[in-house]
Protein backbone atom coordinates (compact mmCIF):
# COMPACT_ATOMS: atom_id res chain seq x y z
CA UNK A 1 0.00 0.00 0.00
CA UNK A 2 1.50 3.32 -1.11
CA UNK A 3 0.74 7.01 -0.72
CA UNK A 4 -0.04 7.20 -4.43
CA UNK A 5 -2.62 4.41 -4.17
CA UNK A 6 -4.30 6.07 -1.20
CA UNK A 7 -4.39 9.41 -3.00
CA UNK A 8 -5.97 7.79 -6.07
CA UNK A 9 -8.61 6.14 -3.90
CA UNK A 10 -9.48 9.42 -2.15
CA UNK A 11 -9.80 11.29 -5.45
CA UNK A 12 -11.94 8.59 -7.07
CA UNK A 13 -14.18 8.46 -4.00
CA UNK A 14 -14.58 12.23 -3.70
CA UNK A 15 -14.69 13.20 -7.38
CA UNK A 16 -16.88 10.26 -8.33
CA UNK A 17 -14.99 8.77 -11.28
CA UNK A 18 -11.67 7.41 -12.51
CA UNK A 19 -11.70 10.01 -15.28
CA UNK A 20 -11.98 12.93 -12.86
CA UNK A 21 -9.22 11.50 -10.66
CA UNK A 22 -6.94 11.07 -13.68
CA UNK A 23 -7.58 14.67 -14.75
CA UNK A 24 -6.78 15.94 -11.26
CA UNK A 25 -3.50 14.04 -11.21
CA UNK A 26 -2.66 14.73 -14.88
CA UNK A 27 -2.13 11.02 -15.54
CA UNK A 28 -3.88 8.46 -17.73
CA UNK A 29 -7.04 6.63 -16.68
CA UNK A 30 -5.26 3.23 -16.89
CA UNK A 31 -2.66 4.50 -14.40
CA UNK A 32 -5.41 5.44 -11.95
CA UNK A 33 -7.20 2.12 -12.49
CA UNK A 34 -3.98 0.17 -11.90
CA UNK A 35 -3.27 2.01 -8.65
CA UNK A 36 -6.83 1.46 -7.43
CA UNK A 37 -6.68 -2.23 -8.38
CA UNK A 38 -3.43 -2.69 -6.48
CA UNK A 39 -4.95 -1.10 -3.36
CA UNK A 40 -8.04 -3.29 -3.65
CA UNK A 41 -5.91 -6.41 -3.88
CA UNK A 42 -3.75 -5.39 -0.94
CA UNK A 43 -6.75 -4.71 1.32
CA UNK A 44 -8.99 -7.46 -0.05
CA UNK A 45 -11.91 -5.06 -0.59
CA UNK A 46 -13.43 -3.39 -3.66
CA UNK A 47 -13.49 -0.08 -1.71
CA UNK A 48 -15.52 1.74 -4.37
CA UNK A 49 -17.95 0.26 -6.89
CA UNK A 50 -19.90 1.69 -9.80
CA UNK A 51 -23.68 1.68 -9.41
CA UNK A 52 -26.68 3.18 -11.22
CA UNK A 53 -26.17 6.48 -9.39
CA UNK A 54 -22.39 6.60 -9.83
CA UNK A 55 -19.51 5.52 -7.61
CA UNK A 56 -20.47 4.07 -4.21
CA UNK A 57 -18.16 3.24 -1.32
CA UNK A 58 -18.25 -0.21 0.24
CA UNK A 59 -18.37 -0.37 4.07
CA UNK A 60 -14.61 -0.91 4.01
CA UNK A 61 -14.14 2.01 1.63
CA UNK A 62 -16.21 4.28 3.85
CA UNK A 63 -14.00 3.48 6.83
CA UNK A 64 -10.82 3.90 4.79
CA UNK A 65 -11.73 7.28 3.29
CA UNK A 66 -11.21 9.40 6.41
CA UNK A 67 -7.93 7.70 7.34
CA UNK A 68 -6.62 7.78 3.77
CA UNK A 69 -7.43 11.50 3.52
CA UNK A 70 -5.41 12.20 6.66
CA UNK A 71 -2.45 10.16 5.37
CA UNK A 72 -2.48 11.99 2.03
CA UNK A 73 -2.56 15.35 3.83
CA UNK A 74 0.31 14.34 6.12
CA UNK A 75 2.30 13.16 3.12
CA UNK A 76 1.91 16.57 1.46
CA UNK A 77 2.89 18.34 4.68
CA UNK A 78 5.95 16.11 5.02
CA UNK A 79 7.09 16.95 1.53
CA UNK A 80 6.55 20.69 2.16
CA UNK A 81 8.62 20.43 5.35
CA UNK A 82 11.51 18.77 3.49
CA UNK A 83 11.33 21.40 0.72
CA UNK A 84 11.50 24.15 3.32
CA UNK A 85 14.50 22.51 5.04
CA UNK A 86 16.27 22.36 1.68
CA UNK A 87 15.66 26.07 1.13
CA UNK A 88 13.20 25.54 -1.74
CA UNK A 89 10.64 28.32 -2.25
CA UNK A 90 7.15 27.84 -0.88
CA UNK A 91 4.65 26.76 -3.53
CA UNK A 92 1.44 28.68 -4.15
CA UNK A 93 -0.85 26.82 -6.55
CA UNK A 94 -4.05 28.57 -7.62
CA UNK A 95 -6.86 26.88 -9.56
CA UNK A 96 -9.82 28.75 -11.01
CA UNK A 97 -12.74 28.18 -13.31
CA UNK A 98 -12.05 28.64 -17.03
CA UNK A 99 -13.85 32.00 -17.06
CA UNK A 100 -11.91 33.40 -14.09
CA UNK A 101 -8.66 31.99 -15.47
CA UNK A 102 -9.29 33.64 -18.82
CA UNK A 103 -9.90 37.13 -17.47
CA UNK A 104 -8.83 37.63 -13.87
CA UNK A 105 -6.09 35.22 -12.77
CA UNK A 106 -3.15 36.79 -14.62
CA UNK A 107 -3.71 40.40 -13.49
CA UNK A 108 -4.51 39.33 -9.92
CA UNK A 109 -1.41 37.13 -9.62
CA UNK A 110 0.79 39.78 -11.22
CA UNK A 111 -0.38 42.36 -8.69
CA UNK A 112 -0.04 39.88 -5.82
CA UNK A 113 3.49 38.77 -6.71
CA UNK A 114 4.62 42.41 -6.84
CA UNK A 115 3.86 42.54 -3.12
CA UNK A 116 5.89 39.43 -2.29
CA UNK A 117 9.40 39.74 -0.91
CA UNK A 118 10.43 36.54 -2.75
CA UNK A 119 10.70 32.89 -1.87
CA UNK A 120 7.29 31.87 -3.29
CA UNK A 121 6.78 29.84 -6.48
CA UNK A 122 3.41 30.80 -7.95
CA UNK A 123 1.52 28.74 -10.55
CA UNK A 124 -2.07 28.56 -11.76
CA UNK A 125 -4.41 26.25 -13.60
CA UNK A 126 -8.02 25.46 -14.48
CA UNK A 127 -10.49 23.26 -12.60
CA UNK A 128 -14.24 22.70 -12.41
CA UNK A 129 -16.16 24.14 -9.48
CA UNK A 130 -17.15 20.61 -8.46
CA UNK A 131 -13.45 19.64 -8.14
CA UNK A 132 -12.07 22.63 -6.27
CA UNK A 133 -12.71 21.71 -2.63
CA UNK A 134 -11.29 18.22 -3.23
CA UNK A 135 -8.16 19.58 -4.95
CA UNK A 136 -7.49 21.89 -2.01
CA UNK A 137 -8.23 19.20 0.60
CA UNK A 138 -5.88 16.77 -1.17
CA UNK A 139 -3.13 19.43 -1.39
CA UNK A 140 -3.23 19.49 -5.19
CA UNK A 141 -3.98 23.21 -4.95
CA UNK A 142 -3.48 25.79 -2.22
CA UNK A 143 -6.18 28.25 -3.27
CA UNK A 144 -9.24 27.81 -5.50
CA UNK A 145 -11.35 30.59 -7.00
CA UNK A 146 -14.83 29.92 -8.34
CA UNK A 147 -18.43 29.36 -7.31
CA UNK A 148 -19.05 27.80 -3.89
CA UNK A 149 -18.65 24.03 -4.23
CA UNK A 150 -18.37 22.64 -0.71
CA UNK A 151 -20.75 19.73 -0.28
CA UNK A 152 -18.70 17.37 1.84
CA UNK A 153 -18.45 18.49 5.48
CA UNK A 154 -15.56 16.06 6.00
CA UNK A 155 -13.29 18.19 3.83
CA UNK A 156 -11.15 20.41 6.03
CA UNK A 157 -11.52 23.49 3.82
CA UNK A 158 -13.05 26.95 4.09
CA UNK A 159 -15.09 28.69 1.38
CA UNK A 160 -15.52 32.47 1.61
CA UNK A 161 -17.24 34.93 -0.77
CA UNK A 162 -14.86 37.47 -2.29
CA UNK A 163 -16.62 39.06 -5.29
CA UNK A 164 -20.36 39.46 -5.96
CA UNK A 165 -21.71 40.21 -9.42
CA UNK A 166 -24.61 39.63 -11.83
CA UNK A 167 -25.00 36.95 -14.50
CA UNK A 168 -26.88 38.08 -17.60
CA UNK A 169 -27.82 36.59 -20.97
CA UNK A 170 -26.35 38.29 -24.04
CA UNK A 171 -26.83 38.00 -27.79
CA UNK A 172 -26.50 39.98 -31.00
CA UNK A 173 -28.53 43.17 -31.13
CA UNK A 174 -29.42 42.35 -34.74
CA UNK A 175 -30.52 38.72 -34.26
CA UNK A 176 -32.59 38.33 -31.10
CA UNK A 177 -33.93 34.79 -30.66
CA UNK A 178 -37.60 33.82 -30.61
CA UNK A 179 -39.52 31.13 -28.81
CA UNK A 180 -38.83 29.61 -25.39
CA UNK A 181 -35.35 30.11 -23.91
CA UNK A 182 -34.93 26.35 -23.45
CA UNK A 183 -34.92 25.95 -27.23
CA UNK A 184 -32.38 28.66 -28.01
CA UNK A 185 -28.84 27.70 -28.89
CA UNK A 186 -26.70 28.46 -25.82
CA UNK A 187 -23.00 29.22 -26.28
CA UNK A 188 -20.74 28.61 -23.29
CA UNK A 189 -17.08 28.30 -22.34
CA UNK A 190 -15.89 25.04 -20.66
CA UNK A 191 -17.16 26.15 -17.24
CA UNK A 192 -20.69 26.15 -18.65
CA UNK A 193 -20.63 22.35 -18.75
CA UNK A 194 -20.15 22.19 -14.98
CA UNK A 195 -23.55 22.10 -13.20
CA UNK A 196 -21.96 23.72 -10.12
CA UNK A 197 -20.78 26.79 -12.06
CA UNK A 198 -22.81 29.99 -12.28
CA UNK A 199 -23.45 29.38 -16.00
CA UNK A 200 -24.47 25.81 -15.21
CA UNK A 201 -26.93 27.01 -12.57
CA UNK A 202 -28.44 29.45 -15.04
CA UNK A 203 -28.89 26.81 -17.73
CA UNK A 204 -30.45 24.45 -15.20
CA UNK A 205 -32.85 27.14 -13.95
CA UNK A 206 -33.95 27.85 -17.53
CA UNK A 207 -34.31 24.08 -18.23
CA UNK A 208 -31.91 24.17 -21.17
CA UNK A 209 -31.24 20.61 -22.45
CA UNK A 210 -27.70 19.51 -23.28
CA UNK A 211 -28.64 19.26 -26.96
CA UNK A 212 -29.10 23.05 -27.07
CA UNK A 213 -25.65 23.85 -25.63
CA UNK A 214 -22.48 24.46 -27.65
CA UNK A 215 -19.09 24.64 -25.91
CA UNK A 216 -16.34 27.00 -27.08
CA UNK A 217 -12.64 26.98 -26.10
CA UNK A 218 -13.05 30.13 -24.00
CA UNK A 219 -15.57 32.76 -23.00
CA UNK A 220 -14.35 35.32 -25.53
CA UNK A 221 -15.02 32.89 -28.40
CA UNK A 222 -18.52 32.13 -27.08
CA UNK A 223 -19.36 35.85 -26.89
CA UNK A 224 -17.98 36.45 -30.38
CA UNK A 225 -20.26 33.71 -31.74
CA UNK A 226 -23.20 35.26 -29.92
CA UNK A 227 -22.34 38.67 -31.42
CA UNK A 228 -22.39 37.05 -34.88
CA UNK A 229 -25.95 35.85 -34.24
CA UNK A 230 -25.14 32.18 -33.65
CA UNK A 231 -27.01 32.01 -30.34
CA UNK A 232 -27.13 33.39 -26.82
CA UNK A 233 -24.54 33.23 -24.06
CA UNK A 234 -24.46 33.51 -20.26
CA UNK A 235 -22.15 36.33 -19.21
CA UNK A 236 -20.83 37.95 -16.07
CA UNK A 237 -22.08 41.51 -16.54
CA UNK A 238 -18.79 43.14 -15.50
CA UNK A 239 -16.74 40.99 -17.88
CA UNK A 240 -18.89 41.69 -20.94
CA UNK A 241 -19.31 45.43 -20.24
CA UNK A 242 -17.02 46.54 -23.10
CA UNK A 243 -18.90 44.49 -25.71
CA UNK A 244 -22.18 45.94 -24.43
CA UNK A 245 -20.86 49.52 -24.62
CA UNK A 246 -19.63 48.96 -28.18
CA UNK A 247 -23.03 47.58 -29.21
CA UNK A 248 -21.60 44.20 -30.20
CA UNK A 249 -23.92 42.47 -27.73
CA UNK A 250 -27.15 43.30 -25.95
CA UNK A 251 -28.73 41.90 -22.78
CA UNK A 252 -31.84 39.75 -22.99
CA UNK A 253 -34.38 39.98 -20.19
CA UNK A 254 -35.46 36.56 -18.94
CA UNK A 255 -37.20 35.39 -15.76
CA UNK A 256 -34.63 35.17 -12.97
CA UNK A 257 -32.06 37.30 -14.77
CA UNK A 258 -29.83 39.05 -14.13
CA UNK A 259 -28.90 36.31 -11.65
CA UNK A 260 -27.02 37.01 -8.44
CA UNK A 261 -23.63 35.26 -8.47
CA UNK A 262 -20.46 35.25 -6.45
CA UNK A 263 -16.85 34.15 -6.73
CA UNK A 264 -15.64 32.28 -3.66
CA UNK A 265 -12.12 31.52 -2.48
CA UNK A 266 -11.48 28.03 -1.09
CA UNK A 267 -8.49 27.31 1.14
CA UNK A 268 -7.54 24.86 3.85
CA UNK A 269 -8.79 25.68 7.33
CA UNK A 270 -6.68 28.34 9.02
CA UNK A 271 -4.63 25.94 11.18
CA UNK A 272 -3.41 24.01 8.10
CA UNK A 273 -3.28 26.84 5.55
CA UNK A 274 0.17 27.65 4.10
CA UNK A 275 1.45 31.18 4.70
CA UNK A 276 1.40 32.10 1.00
CA UNK A 277 -2.20 30.89 0.65
CA UNK A 278 -3.23 33.05 3.61
CA UNK A 279 -1.47 36.03 2.00
CA UNK A 280 -3.29 35.53 -1.30
CA UNK A 281 -6.60 35.09 0.52
CA UNK A 282 -6.01 38.43 2.28
CA UNK A 283 -5.01 40.14 -0.99
CA UNK A 284 -8.22 38.99 -2.73
CA UNK A 285 -10.16 41.12 -0.24
CA UNK A 286 -8.23 44.32 -0.97
CA UNK A 287 -9.58 47.21 -3.12
CA UNK A 288 -6.79 46.58 -5.66
CA UNK A 289 -7.82 42.95 -6.18
CA UNK A 290 -11.51 43.90 -6.30
CA UNK A 291 -10.80 46.40 -9.07
CA UNK A 292 -8.79 43.84 -11.04
CA UNK A 293 -11.62 41.30 -10.79
CA UNK A 294 -14.17 43.95 -11.77
CA UNK A 295 -12.24 45.28 -14.79
CA UNK A 296 -9.60 42.69 -15.73
CA UNK A 297 -7.52 42.50 -18.86
CA UNK A 298 -8.21 39.70 -21.31
CA UNK A 299 -5.98 36.65 -21.49
CA UNK A 300 -5.81 33.07 -22.64
CA UNK A 301 -6.75 30.19 -20.32
CA UNK A 302 -3.73 28.37 -18.83
CA UNK A 303 -3.16 24.67 -19.42
CA UNK A 304 -4.42 22.08 -16.97
CA UNK A 305 -2.80 22.40 -13.55
CA UNK A 306 0.04 19.85 -12.98
CA UNK A 307 1.38 19.85 -9.42
CA UNK A 308 5.11 18.95 -9.42
CA UNK A 309 4.77 16.54 -6.49
CA UNK A 310 2.64 14.15 -8.52
CA UNK A 311 4.88 14.37 -11.56
CA UNK A 312 7.63 13.04 -9.29
CA UNK A 313 5.51 10.27 -7.77
CA UNK A 314 4.20 8.95 -11.09
CA UNK A 315 7.42 9.16 -13.12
Amino acid sequence: MTLTQLNVFVLVARLGSVTAAANALSVSEPAVSQALTALRQHLGDQLVVRGPGGMTLTPGGSRLLSTASQIVALGAEAQAAVRAAQGAPEQLRLVATSTIAEFAVSPVLEAFTRRLSGGVQVSSGVAADSEMAVLVANRLADVALGAASMRDPQLQVTSEPVFRYKMAVVTSAQAKPRGPASQWLWLVDPSGTDPDSDSGRMLRALRVPDARVRVFPNQTAAWAAAADGSGVAPAASHLVAQQLRRGELCVLTLPGTPMDACWHVITLNREHRPVAASSLRHFLGTPEAMQLMRSPTEGMPPSRFRPPVYVTIWS
